[in-house]
């Protein structure tokens, strides 16, 4: 690597920058993916994570099936099948929408902000990896992580 021209402490890629690129991803996603979130949601709050996503978006404001299945980038029916579920449980329950006796709107019940709450929780809390790295190592890997983050996309 050379030093970087402008001199902000960084440098600039050489022939083995491809490599250690392919390295970098393939440990991002090693990591990421050994967390399976997803796993805990199932044995934890017998979810998926697109159901999960639903009930947390829930915790906003109540939503028609519609914007449900359009949150969940589902069919209307496969919505109204969640839904249902979820009334089951006693997660959320229907009422009529105030502008349109036709459409009934999707709320949350004090169980169903549990679990959304929860499934927030296991969605988004770090694991004690990257909890158990020092500060200095932590704030390079956000700084990193935002320069990537903010790179523009092709």
């Amino acid at each position: 690597m050379n030093p970087d021209p402008a001199g902000h402490g960084r440098t600039t890629a050489d022939d083995g920058a491809p490599a250690l690129a392919t390295r970098a991803w393939a440990e991002m996603q090693t990591f990421v993916t050994s967390e399976e979130r997803h796993r805990s949601l199932r044995a934890e709050l017998d979810l998926g994570p697109k159901r999960a996503g639903v009930l947390i978006r829930l915790t906003h404001g109540p939503m028609t099936l519609r914007e449900i299945a359009e949150t969940a980038d589902v069919d209307p029916s496969a919505a109204t099948i969640a839904v249902n579920q979820f009334q089951r449980r006693g997660l959320v329950r229907r009422d009529p929408h105030p502008d349109d006796n036709r459409r009934k709107l999707v709320h949350l019940t004090e169980a169903g902000l549990r679990v959304a709450d929860t499934a927030r929780r296991i969605l988004t809390d770090p694991p004690p990896a990257l909890t158990a790295l020092g500060t200095d190592d932590l704030a390079a890997l956000t700084r990193i992580l935002a320069t990537l983050n903010s790179s523009p996309r092709p």
